[in-house]
């Protein structure tokens, strides 16, 4: 009865939406052509940044369209890179430690010979400078949400991939129909954690110093750079407000629906097991009336099933006999020569970085392994205390749809607001206590990596089966017993995965927290972190790259000693696949 009488009133068209929807798409068009011309304008590597209020909303355009390009380029990335390495054992072996070692190399490990290059590609226009923040700000995004695709694809139940091998299905469908509706829910967390991560360093892949050349990009990360640079107060709270209202559109009218959407792909035997908040909601509601809308959704699902179309019936004697034949050997020859090409990319770094490390003497060395066990201890305490308040909160959000609800517009907010930007802030009130920047990074530094942990809490807890929660209530699991023989062994998966993002996240975030400017000040600390952002500035390469080096081999050794073992034990014990 519902059903019948809803139906109707959520398809009625209206006027309005219609209006609504084409205004949106003539906006979408109009920025487009402004930024287009942005970065077909000349070259400036010291461009003037405006600090009046009314740049803002020009600027916002600016870091969001670089945002959502880095956004799309991850998406890519991670889809093609991931199931790669799912299905190619000699890949795998390959890919998965080099993801290791790129996730470990802070953002300004790609800088100089990224931006040099893409400069000299495009020495009369900004188009080089743009690629390059895009391609930085991909840097803070992508690996997160590279690590928990695997991890879904390695979570698919073997039922699902045995339907899929009994329907023949290409690997197309495979993907459209079984793995990516199954890694659905924690693709969508993990790209609001991503998207987040590639905020916080806005303020420096938009404005950055190289040597003696100080490139500067429009935009909301370089417009607070500038303005704390200088001092200028008022221009920092205007650039905080601005982001602020970046960040609550942007959840409020794509990334919540998303999360709503991605519910109806959660695995649940229980028909009466839906989460209350897995509605359209009444934008949804309201957008289904555009009959502009129905038309792209209708000319997507037709494209969509011409994809999919099987050329054969099921249980066709003709599919039988065609599923017995070789795959073709083109794939496969695309395959071996993308991973000789990474092995010759891979080699040619290696010698380049080896000749700029050979040039360092003992002394450099002595001060980076000094600044790495300082840098250490304060990764780890920042990941501890990460873990410590983000594991309840998370379980509790992912269990409390409701709640989870009600707060999203809050965490979503503090996640993706670029923390650098309130850095001397904060500073100050750890001088106003008495303290200093060697213990004071450890907050600065769990800024930027708590969030990891809870995203992938949040949602390893909101997929926990309606039956293994009711199992739970009826044996009474309470107290101690409740976490260590249920709630634990039902996240490890999630929360392993987000401990190694987060792990990642919190080297990356020293190079910000170790080397703080504030006005004409400069405040840092001993520390790794610190020793790259001081080489990067002079543009000192030998000791750029030595500091890069240290750091990417010290974090790979963590993962593959601890927490790869951890992942191992947290998939063949607690999946409940």
């Amino acid at each position: 009865m519902s059903r019948r009488e809803s139906t109707p009133e959520i398809r009625r068209s209206s006027i309005w939406s219609d209006l609504l929807v084409i205004s949106f798409f003539a906006a979408l068009l109009l920025g487009a052509l402004n930024v287009e011309a942005e970065w077909r304008a000349p070259l400036k590597t010291t461009a003037p940044i405006d600090l009046s209020p009314s740049v803002l909303p020009l600027y916002a355009l600016y870091s969001l369209t670089r945002s959502w390009l880095a956004y799309g380029l991850s998406l890519i990335f991670t889809i093609l890179i991931a199931s790669w390495a799912f299905y190619d054992l000699r890949a795998r072996r390959l890919i998965l430690p080099a993801l290791d070692v790129l996730q470990s190399i802070p953002v300004l490990g790609f800088l100089p010979g990224l931006v040099l290059a893409l400069v000299g590609v495009f020495p009369h226009s900004n188009i080089g400078l743009e690629i390059a923040c895009i391609v930085m700000i991909f840097t803070g995004q992508v690996w997160n949400m590279a690590f928990s695709y695997y991890d879904s694809l390695q979570g698919v139940p073997a039922e699902h991939r045995n339907l899929a091998r009994l329907y023949d299905f290409s690997g197309w469908q495979r993907f459209w129909r079984v793995e990516l509706p199954f890694g659905t829910q924690s693709l969508v967390y993990n790209s609001m954690v991503s998207m987040a991560g590639g905020w916080f360093f806005l303020s420096i892949t938009e404005a950055f110093q190289l040597g003696d050349q100080d490139f500067r990009l429009p935009g909301i990360g370089s417009y607070m750079s500038v303005a704390i640079a200088q001092g200028n107060v008022s221009a920092q709270i205007y650039g905080v407000i601005a982001m602020g209202i970046i960040i609550i559109s942007v959840d409020r009218l794509i990334w919540w629906p998303l999360v709503r959407w991605s519910k109806k792909f959660n695995l649940d035997d229980f028909a009466g097991s839906a989460n209350s908040d897995s509605g359209s909601g009444r934008l949804g509601l309201w957008m289904a009336r555009s009959a502009t809308l129905r038309q792209l959704g209708l000319a997507w699902e037709k494209t969509t099933d011409a994809l999919l179309r099987r050329r054969h019936p099921p249980h066709s004697n003709e599919t039988q006999a065609s599923s017995s034949q070789p795959r073709p050997a083109l794939g496969r020859w695309l395959a071996n020569l993308a991973f000789a090409a990474l092995l010759g990319l891979g080699g040619y770094a290696v010698v380049r970085l080896g000749l700029l490390i050979a040039k360092l003497n003992f002394l450099d060395w002595c001060e980076i392994a000094a600044g790495t066990g300082y840098t250490t201890l304060r990764v780890f305490a920042a990941l501890a205390f990460s873990v410590l308040w983000a594991v309840p909160v998370g379980v509790w959000l992912g269990l409390n749809p409701v709640y989870s609800r009600r707060l999203q517009p809050f965490i979503q907010f503090a996640a993706s607001f670029p923390a650098p930007m309130i850095y001397p802030w904060i500073l100050a009130l750890v001088g106003m206590i008495g303290g200093t920047l060697g213990w004071g990074a450890i907050p600065l530094i769990v800024l930027g990596t708590q969030w990891y942990v809870l995203f992938n809490v949040v949602s390893a807890a909101s997929s926990i089966p309606h039956d293994v929660r009711s199992c739970a209530a009826i044996m009474g699991l309470s107290g101690v017993r409740r976490w260590t023989r249920y709630l634990l062994p039902a996240i490890a998966p999630g929360l392993v995965t987000g401990c190694i993002t987060a792990a990642g996240g919190a080297w990356n975030a020293t190079i910000v927290a170790e080397y703080v400017r504030s006005g004409t000040s400069l405040v840092q600390t001993t520390g790794l972190g610190a020793y790259i952002s001081r080489a990067t500035n002079a543009g000192d390469y030998p000791q750029l790259a030595a500091g890069v080096v240290v750091m990417a081999v010290l974090v790979v050794l963590i993962n593959r000693l601890v927490w790869k073992k951890l992942q191992s034990i947290a998939n063949d014990r607690c999946r409940f696949s």
